[in-house]
């Protein structure tokens, strides 16, 4: 079966891929098929957006999409930057560097022990005849009080996970991958798969 991702991301491509391709699915990227459709991301969470990516995906294909929504949620700015994350900031920050800047700014007095956040990544998958799976996965960490590593991207170099005692940015693509928020994320769609078969 033929599924497309709603994305232009071949990183986030062979990610779903390594966990899906037990299921006879064949995953090929939105552009691959000619689609190129930006959604304005208008739904109050991260299930909404998703949905809102999937959904157009298949109204353009006639086939299976898979979408995903993720962002960073911070306890003590009430859960901010949230499913804003990549705006965070706008239209004042432009850029990854930006919008971490801005974050820190946002952070500055709050003692290490209140810096408590978690990624959150939900992945949608919706079928032509309106049947869907949504799978929420997290990752919980602390953001730290600057940058440290030069790997991963966004707020990565600001994301420090206790149990591993470095950042995303840290810790390399390989490590990231087998415990970021998307990971859990495909880990409980998989489980719903599995249950349908």
């Amino acid at each position: 079966m033929k599924v497309v991702l709603a994305s232009q991301n071949k990183h986030k491509l062979a990610e779903i891929q390594a966990i899906l391709s037990r299921f006879d699915m064949e995953l090929v990227l939105q552009s691959e098929l000619g689609v190129q459709i930006d959604v304005e991301e208008t739904g109050a969470s991260f299930e909404e957006n998703s949905m809102l990516k999937a959904r157009a995906v298949v109204e353009a294909t006639g086939l299976p999409a898979i979408a995903d929504d993720s962002g960073l949620c911070v306890d003590v700015l009430g859960g901010a930057p949230g499913i804003y994350s990549a705006r965070y900031g706008a239209p004042d920050c432009v850029t990854d560097r930006d919008r971490l800047n801005h974050l820190l700014e946002n952070l500055r007095g709050v003692r290490s022990e209140e810096r408590t956040a978690r990624f959150v990544c939900v992945i949608t998958l919706l079928r032509p005849d309106g049947s869907s799976l949504c799978a929420r996965g997290s990752c919980e960490g602390l953001i730290t009080f600057e940058p440290r590593g030069e790997d991963g991207f966004g707020y990565d170099p600001v994301f420090y996970v206790p149990a591993l005692g470095c950042t995303f940015a840290q810790m390399g693509a390989e490590r990231k991958n087998a415990i970021s928020h998307r990971a859990n994320a495909l880990l409980r769609l998989e489980r719903m798969l599995e249950e349908e078969t």
